[in-house]
């Protein structure tokens, strides 16, 4: 476990989020976080913020600065891909709370989270085969 200023997060993890961001390297993990299960695939800090930037690409004077803005946010995060990693990005995201359906349910879901608030991983996603039949 690594510890800054009494935060702790798992190393392991942490190797695996600073190898997403150093090589564009891509795993598919599933996270607990606090009785949530959060299931998707680590991209590089780097690709989160150009995939949020397009979102906001194409809408009015305020939504082009702020693609701007998360486009600048990516050139920096890939510009110090040796630091210390204290968020973990991923992309195809779904969130489970108990048995209940994933939030949300459909489409290509970005999500970011601190390190030091996981719980437990496992590699792997989790698949919903009702849909996939």
């Amino acid at each position: 476990m690594s510890m800054r200023s009494g935060v702790m997060k798992d190393s392991i993890l942490e190797f695996f989020v600073q190898a997403a961001n150093k090589y564009d390297f891509s795993l598919d993990i599933t996270l607990n976080i606090k009785g949530a299960v959060v299931t998707g695939t680590i991209i590089s800090a780097q690709e989160y913020f150009d995939r949020l930037s397009r979102l906001f690409e194409d809408g009015d004077e305020v939504a082009q600065m702020l693609s701007e803005q998360l486009e600048d946010a990516g050139e920096a995060a890939h510009a110090q891909d040796n630091a210390e990693a204290y968020f973990i990005h991923m992309k195809d995201t779904k969130v489970y709370c108990g048995d209940s359906k994933p939030t949300p349910s459909k489409g290509e879901i970005l999500w970011r989270g601190k390190l030091s608030e996981i719980d437990g991983f496992f590699l792997g996603k989790i698949f919903d085969h009702k849909k996939e039949t």
